[in-house]
């Protein structure tokens, strides 16, 4: 059973849920909910170790590194969890602890090196004998709100990043991967992070999500999710800081000199890993007409060559989706673009909750499942005739996350990567490609602010300016 750390210990909650398995349905433990009350003590004692904490940068640096071997030495339990809590197969689940152990070493670093800058004071006129230079204070208690889809390594990217500048963490995870949350926890405590730097409820978002935003004592937000809730964060954040990664509707663009042996798999990856739910899936598969009819067989067989099944079984590349309910209302826009003239050329068929790796072409702009996020392993094909009408397409969204470009000109990869308004543009890779030291985030409705440790920490710290006269 999950239980919630408040005040440096494990406790029970009120109430406990049930906690299923994402293919076989079985129970396979339980979520502590937290009641009002506990959520106010795990706030006040994090508010309160920060306020007394002694630790110093390199102690940081050695409880970060610590807990990521600890992550590290554990990896076969968190793949058999997260195959049970949010369906991943074994090479997701694999992929899953390994980012999270370097987004720990990764945060661990940047605890030692967190510094400022000299401040040219002799720049104005007039200044004389007058030295200027900044440093970076912990903001205090941070709020890490995260998703089911990356229940380590989001997590992760959150935590870390605030531990390593200095902050108390009051973590609230998905419902539905509670669990991965609390291994999270028990590897940095075994590492000898004080216990009262760290608090995690669970519980639904409509009451305990609330209750910390409208807490005043929290001094940052950093929440993946969706748009509506992000924007509820930011309204009730007022001048708290915020950091947001929100939703997405990811295109990748695929030119008519493009590689496409290289393309395919990345695609493929990019687009069905993690059964589509990931914020960078490509959704919108932009295929240059001239070679639409060399790709489309080729990618059309591969992706039928792509298991789809029970996680444990190590050839099953796209496990369950999270609830039945997800996977039907996936389902369901499949079969309104279908009623619409969309054409489903391999999938399309839910098992349970997995729904079958799905290729449609023939889409509308006006379908759901071009104009909304699908999160489900589902790509659309739209050829086009211009590479500037692609990037108008994918630019028409109003989110802006990440989108990947194949091309093997470079004046082509860079003139369209300066056009494509997204955080990221990954040239010869799929909008999901992301390595965890480099910044992430979008643009538009898909939020603001940065994951990456090295960026991160600089949202998660207050920068003060210190001037000396002499």
């Amino acid at each position: 059973m999950s239980q919630l750390l408040i005040g440096g210990r494990w406790v029970d909650g009120v109430s406990a849920e049930r906690l299923t398995d994402k293919y076989s349905g079985a129970v396979f433990g339980e979520m502590a909910i937290a009641s009002p009350e506990q959520v106010e003590l795990a706030v006040t004692g994090a508010l309160a170790a920060v306020q007394s904490s002694q630790l110093k940068p390199y102690d940081r640096y050695r409880i970060l590194s610590k807990a990521a071997r600890i992550v590290e030495s554990r990896i076969e339990a968190l793949v058999a969890l997260m195959r049970d809590e949010v369906g991943f197969t074994r090479a997701d689940g694999e992929n899953e602890v390994r980012r999270c152990v370097q987004t720990l070493e990764l945060s661990a670093e940047e605890a030692k090196r967190l510094n400022g800058e000299l401040v040219p004071m002799q720049a104005a006129d007039g200044v004389q004998n007058r030295i200027g230079f900044t440093i970076h204070m912990p903001r205090g208690v941070i709020c890490a709100i995260t998703p089911f889809n990356s229940p380590l390594n989001t997590l992760a990217h959150k935590v870390g990043p605030a531990l390593a500048g200095g902050n108390a963490v009051v973590i609230k995870p998905s419902n539905h991967s509670p669990l991965s949350a609390v291994a999270l926890c028990e590897a940095l405590l075994e590492a000898g992070l004080p216990p009262d730097l760290l608090a995690l409820v669970h519980g639904p978002g409509q009451t305990i999500g609330r209750q910390l935003l409208a807490d005043q004592r929290i001094a940052f937000y950093a929440f993946t999710g969706s748009t509506q809730v992000g924007r509820e964060i930011q309204q009730a954040a007022g001048l708290r800081g915020v950091q947001l990664e929100l939703g997405s509707i990811a295109s990748t663009i695929v030119c008519h000199d493009a590689d496409i042996a290289l393309a395919i798999p990345k695609i493929i990856n990019a687009g069905f890993r993690k059964a589509g739910q990931v914020c960078t899936s490509v959704q919108r598969l932009f295929i240059d007409r001239r070679i639409v009819g060399d790709f489309m067989p080729r990618f059309v067989e591969a992706v039928r060559a792509t298991k789809a099944g029970d996680p444990a079984d190590p050839s099953v590349v796209i496990g369950p989706m999270i609830t039945r309910g997800h996977a039907e209302r996936a389902a369901s826009w499949v079969r309104e673009a279908v009623a619409g003239g969309a054409r489903i050329l391999t999938g399309g068929t839910l098992e349970g909750q997995v729904f079958a790796p799905t290729v449609l072409d023939g889409v509308d702009e006006s379908m759901r499942v071009v104009c909304e996020e699908i999160f489900a392993p589902v790509v659309c094909l739209m050829a086009f005739d211009d590479i500037d009408d692609a990037v108008a397409r994918a630019n028409a969204s109003p989110f802006g996350l990440a989108a990947g470009l194949f091309t093997t000109n470079l004046q082509t990869a860079f003139r369209v990567s300066r056009a494509l308004r997204f955080g990221g543009v990954h040239v010869n890779e799929a909008s999901s490609a992301r390595i965890d030291v480099m910044p992430f985030g979008g643009v538009k409705d898909s939020g603001y602010g940065r994951e990456g440790p090295a960026y991160a920490i600089r949202e998660m710290t207050e920068e003060r300016l210190i001037t000396i006269a002499y």
